[in-house]
């Protein structure tokens, strides 16, 4: 077997550097992450031995004694890839049988198992960081900052240039889904050539660009109030839910007013975000003050409560913050 790959943060490994080895822990909720790992060791097992035979059990039904039994010599010597999915929901008796079996592994077996967050089968996951075998991280990815990494590295990946604009459509667009994202970016690689610019993803994802709350809050906060209501009226139209679009006005507004404070501390490092992310709220901030910044989050923070139980008609509780919000430019 290879020799383990280095760890490139304190959880463990990232999912690209899944490393072949007698047992891989693949634990994390980002679904698709977690899947592309467990794909990487098991083609790494398969690159290394075109024979390989790769088992797939469930977690949840897993019997007694199987892990063994799969594990167990083989007659004809070809190597085995154990792929053990959904550990999250594992039995008692898959816990036992990993952990006894953690303290022999076969040498011509590679055991996968992906656990996909949540406490159960602790005793297991501490077993297996214990006794030193490597360790996948697929946390979810939640900020924009890293979502647009994530897009930056599957052009990388795929040998093609994308500009940060484009970068940008594609997380607004589709960033709520991280398997869509990717998916997304699968298929401009396919159907284009060349630099992928923001015109191209207009041209792929346009209307759901259009749909989002951060086209509805870039109109607003430029101080375009009937664009902003026709875009906030389409967006509720195709399915757009009304706490998700007051959260997308929050968002804008607190990176603005980050971006603000920072302003005059020699820039805005250490604010976790994004170098587009700062360009963007600096290029925002003009017209825009102190004092109107307050009243657009006042306006944002009402409608949140609104939109979560307290109106009777949230759509109206949103068209209202858009409109306070676009009021509340220009003061200073």
């Amino acid at each position: 077997m290879p020799p383990k790959t280095r760890r490139s943060t304190p959880s463990g490994l990232s999912w690209d550097e899944a490393p072949l080895a007698p047992v891989v822990l693949v634990r994390g909720a980002e679904g698709v992450l977690s899947d592309r790992a467990v794909a990487r060791v098991v083609e790494q097992a398969r690159e290394a031995d075109a024979g390989t035979e790769v088992t797939r059990l469930d977690a949840a039904a897993y019997d007694l004694g199987r892990l063994e039994m799969l594990a167990s010599p083989s007659l004809f010597g070809e190597a085995r890839c154990i792929v053990i999915n959904g550990v999250e929901s594992c039995t008692d008796a898959l816990i036992d049988d990993t952990i006894t079996y953690l303290r022999a592994p076969a040498d011509d077996v590679t055991l996968v198992l992906q656990h996909n967050g949540g406490v159960r089968g602790k005793r297991l996951l501490d077993a297996v960081t214990k006794a030193g075998h490597p360790v996948v991280a697929c946390e979810p990815v939640k900020r924009d900052a890293e979502k647009a990494a994530f897009v930056a590295a599957e052009f990388t990946r795929a040998r093609r240039q994308i500009d940060q604009d484009a970068i940008q459509a594609l997380v607004q667009a589709l960033g709520s889904d991280l398997r869509e994202l990717a998916a997304a970016c699968t298929q401009l690689v396919a159907d284009t050539t060349g630099r992928i610019g923001a015109d191209v993803v207009e041209q792929y994802h346009g209307g759901r660009v259009e749909a989002t709350g951060f086209k509805v809050a870039d109109a607003a906060i430029a101080g375009h109030a009937g664009q902003a209501v026709t875009l906030l009226r389409h967006a509720v139209e195709t399915g757009a839910n009304p706490v998700v679009l007051v959260a997308a006005l929050a968002v804008k507004l607190r990176t603005m007013a980050k971006v603000e404070a920072m302003s005059g501390r020699g820039g805005a490092g250490g604010l976790g975000l994004a170098p587009w992310q700062v360009d963007q709220a600096r290029r925002e901030l003009a017209g825009w003050g102190p004092e109107g910044l307050a009243r657009a989050i006042t306006a944002v923070a009402a409608a949140d409560a609104e939109v979560k139980g307290l109106s009777r008609d949230p759509v109206f509780a949103v068209e209202r913050a858009v409109l306070r919000i676009v009021a509340s430019r220009g003061r200073r």
